[in-house]
């Protein structure tokens, strides 16, 4: 019996201590976040984000989940649609992921009598694996090109 218990112990405390060789599927996981961005679902978005995720884009650089969460994902929201991505980079590892490329949006616009324009630019956006296994997103930099009216 007390072998029993002991090799049961022992098999439970190597298995806790060993790392997860398990990665996530970045593409799948980018294109959840684009989905629920582009359903203007920013409850859904801003679950994805870390505590301590940082946003940069041009001189702006936003820290912390409640910043990215109410000056990022709710200011800029309301302001675009269809999102799109083109991944021209990404990797995985059991601890974190990134994928990093081009991205194109619509951009809504301020008055009625404005016209449609469009934004695009090169993105990245870095993955942490969270205590809890769940991936959260980390760090996203926008370098956007200056915004074209559509013709």
């Amino acid at each position: 019996m007390k072998l029993s218990c002991c090799l049961l112990f022992t098999a439970a405390l190597l298995s806790s201590c060993s790392k997860s060789t398990e990665t996530v599927n970045i593409q799948e996981l980018d294109q959840q976040f684009i989905a629920a961005w582009n359903n203007k679902d920013s409850a859904k978005v801003i679950s994805f984000l870390a505590d301590d995720v940082h946003f940069l884009q041009g001189n702006t650089h936003f820290k912390g989940k409640t910043e990215v969460a109410d000056k990022w994902v709710r200011e800029t929201m309301p302001t675009i649609t269809d999102l799109k991505t083109n991944v021209v980079s990404s990797s995985t590892d059991t601890q974190t992921a990134y994928e990093a490329g081009t991205f194109s949006v619509d951009v809504l616009p301020i008055n009625p009598n404005d016209p449609h324009a469009y934004g695009e630019g090169n993105y990245i956006l870095l993955w942490k694996k969270a205590s809890d296994n769940t991936w959260k997103l980390s760090y996203a930099q926008l370098e956007d090109l200056p915004v074209q009216v559509k013709n």
